[in-house]
């Protein structure tokens, strides 16, 4: 066996009944590190410190991590200038922050007969947004809805988020 002291330094190969005394007489467990390794790698060390060091760097590790979310915008084909800016805002903010963007295009009554606009204003609304976004799902029907996902492009090519210190 191949074996690391407690300090990390290599001792060498040795018999594994020297390695077990010497983790006997350090106080510490002798842990097989590489198994497949020939001849395998064990190294002396307190295997309780071990196990709670790699539960902090998990939990840690876990901390920095960012889901993306898919946050939602509701808009009438008759929409308004207006408030298509303000959705269109809306719409950069979630791209920004990192999260996709679902564009939802609700029909009320006969304004389903004329899909056509709405597509005009999916297709207005990927235009505008061409620079930090790409469609992630083109637009469809779906019952007297049709939708449109987005997603922010990468991070090279995504312009940075307001707040975002430089």
């Amino acid at each position: 066996m191949r074996l690391v002291d407690k300090e990390g330094n290599q001792v060498g190969v040795v018999p594994r009944s020297r390695a077990l005394q010497e983790a006997r007489d350090d106080g510490m467990d002798l842990v097989l590190i590489a198994p497949g390794a020939n001849p395998p790698v064990v190294k002396i060390l307190d295997y309780n410190k071990h196990l709670f060091e790699r539960k902090k760097q998990i939990a840690a590790n876990k901390k920095k991590q960012k889901g993306t979310q898919v946050k939602e915008v509701g808009l009438r084909p008759t929409t308004r200038e207006a408030d298509y800016q303000i959705k269109l805002r809306m719409i950069e903010r979630f791209l920004s922050d990192g999260d996709k963007a679902k564009v939802r295009m609700k029909f009320r009554g006969r304004e389903v007969l004329h899909p056509e606009i709405a597509l005009r204003m999916l297709e207005r609304i990927e235009n505008d947004l061409s620079e930090i976004a790409s469609v992630e799902t083109r637009p469809m029907a779906e019952g007297k809805d049709m939708l449109m996902i987005l997603a922010p492009l990468s991070k090279k090519g995504r312009a940075q988020p307001k707040n975002a210190k430089t």
